[in-house]
């Protein structure tokens, strides 16, 4: 036989073997770093409407508390910067983007991405598109474009981005794509909802600041009202107990059972006048200067006529965070009241008045009256939601009861237009629920169920078609959490991973689409959520 002759019998033989199973060697391994790391020299500039570079990408290993993961860095032209982490095997096949709350401004919020890359998600975030350290407002003065770039577009791109790279890595497209965000991060989902209805096939949209200026105006007004002429505090953290205790004392039981936590606090009528100091009750009590202050407070900002400006945003219930909040003053400057000056000095007015503007500047008889150039490149308030619905899309909104800071009324609001535009509450609840959760602080914590599945929830509802009838929420244990950092409420919101851990649980607790309400059925344990049921309002 010639050597040609057997080399061409040789290969008919190795065909013929390869069709019995172990009778050759294995394929060599899957180098899923190496194809990770492909990504860095990939050109991805033919991305239609997002420009994208990846500047990094790498391959890390599994930890005690993380699985393994490809880590993708990069940015969108001009400025969004993004960062992606997907599992090299077992995707589950699809995408999760995260918001971002406070100012942004990093990409840090990505350790939120744990749970979701345990399940088996590829998971992006964003810095909004300017670096910022989370609570100033530098990155605005005098470019408005940046506020649409942060709340309006840099989910859109990082979303169009993250969906072509994780294409180029699996060789197949995301079957469904989700978003996540509470907070300034909630604004991002209502905005996907409203201008991008086709980027996600379920959004999750927590504690969204339909108002801007709205909030704003609330932070400032009560910050004025807890602070005295001469920057003292008027209300300290003993009064604003004693507060609290009282608005309980009258309210608690509006949800059936005594249980620190008040159903609905727009069925509180409670007057801070009750705890009047007088002669009959010298201590215990509140100066009529402390009085005055919570009704301030309660009753929202107005002008010096009494004309209501915007609708309050702390309610009855709210009052234990209203100095982590809204506390602080020129002569003793909290985070937060650097925080609450910044949207005012570098984007609310045009032009932006810049660093020398002091919360105790704004005038509440004129300057709401120049907002009118901001709140065109603000938060969706349009609750027009007709595309989305006829894109298919699923949106779960939550907030809560005790939220002093999102106002908890515009959202709720918002929805009960919404109803009226999409024709009635069953074709509005067909795509889009609102769950408002008693107790519960801005996006987490708070006395109420405030530890909450979200996404396994919108999954149901996405793929398999079963509307969320009901939420169950957990109220844990959290060791005390200081609110430096906007952003340190989401994280502790993110900390949360399902399913808990039982030693953990105090309570649970039914959570029904607005405007259904929870109440105890009478009987049963109270810190069961089988012992409550559905009410109408």
């Amino acid at each position: 036989m010639t050597t040609t002759g057997f080399l061409g019998f040789l290969s008919v033989l190795i065909g013929v073997l390869s069709l019995f199973p172990g009778q050759t060697q294995a394929a060599p391994p899957h180098d899923s770093s190496a194809q990770c790391q492909s990504l860095q020299s990939t050109d991805f500039s033919g991305i239609p409407d997002a420009l994208t570079q990846v500047i990094e990408a790498k391959s890390v290993a599994a930890s005690d508390n993380r699985v393994e993961y490809c880590e993708v860095r990069g940015y969108v032209a001009p400025s969004v910067k993004f960062q992606l982490r997907f599992p090299p095997e077992h995707w589950n096949g699809k995408l999760l983007e995260l918001g971002c709350g406070g100012a942004c401004g990093s990409t840090e919020h990505i350790s939120g991405c744990d749970d979701p890359l345990r399940r088996g998600y590829a998971c992006a975030v964003s810095d909004g598109g300017h670096p910022s350290s989370g609570i100033d407002g530098e990155w605005l003065y005098n470019r408005p474009q940046a506020g649409i770039e942060f709340w309006v577009t840099a989910s859109h791109l990082t979303a169009l981005a993250s969906k072509a790279i994780v294409t180029r890595y699996y060789k197949e497209q995301p079957k469904k794509a989700y978003f996540m965000g509470c907070s300034a991060g909630g604004i991002q989902a209502m905005n996907e909802a409203e201008r991008f209805p086709w980027d996600f096939d379920g959004i999750v949209a927590g504690g969204p600041a339909l108002s801007l200026t709205g909030v704003w105006m609330n932070m400032v007004w009560v910050n004025r009202a807890l602070t005295g002429k001469n920057s003292e505090p008027i209300l300290g953290q003993p009064e604003i107990k004693r507060l609290h205790q009282a608005v309980l004392d009258k309210c608690d039981m509006n949800d059936g059972v005594r249980d620190g936590v008040i159903g609905d606090p727009r069925n509180c009528h409670f007057d801070p006048a009750a705890l009047l100091c007088s002669a009959a009750r010298p201590k215990e009590c509140l100066t009529g200067p402390q009085v005055e202050a919570a009704q301030k407070i309660y009753a929202g900002p107005r002008t010096s006529t009494g004309e209501q400006i915007v609708v309050p945003s702390p309610l009855r219930g709210s009052e234990l965070t209203w100095l982590d909040f809204f506390g602080g003053s020129e002569m003793a400057p909290t985070p937060f009241y650097h925080y609450v000056g910044e949207y005012f000095r570098y984007y609310f007015f045009q032009p932006n008045p810049g660093p020398s503007w002091k919360p105790g500047d704004l005038n509440f008889d004129r300057d709401f009256k120049r907002f009118g150039i901001a709140e065109l490149t603000e938060p969706a308030i349009s609750p027009d939601l007709r595309r989305f619905k006829a894109a298919g899309g699923k949106l779960l909104s939550y907030t809560g009861w005790n939220d002093p800071v999102e106002g908890v009324l515009r959202t709720v609001d918002y929805y009960e237009t919404a109803e009226k535009i999409m024709g009635g509450r069953s074709a509005t609840q067909d795509f889009f629920r609102l769950f408002v959760i008693p107790g519960m602080d801005h996006c987490s914590g708070g006395d109420g169920p405030f530890a909450v599945d979200y996404l396994s929830s919108l999954e149901a509802w996405v793929e398999r078609g079963k509307a969320p009838e009901k939420l169950v929420g957990f109220h844990v244990k959290l060791e005390d959490l200081k609110f430096d950092n906007p952003q340190d409420l989401q994280e502790m919101a993110r900390r949360q991973e399902f399913p808990l851990d039982p030693a953990t649980v105090v309570f649970s607790r039914p959570v029904y689409p607005y405007p259904i309400r929870t109440k105890y059925l009478g009987r049963g344990d109270p810190n069961d959520a089988a012992s409550f049921g559905p009410v109408a309002r």
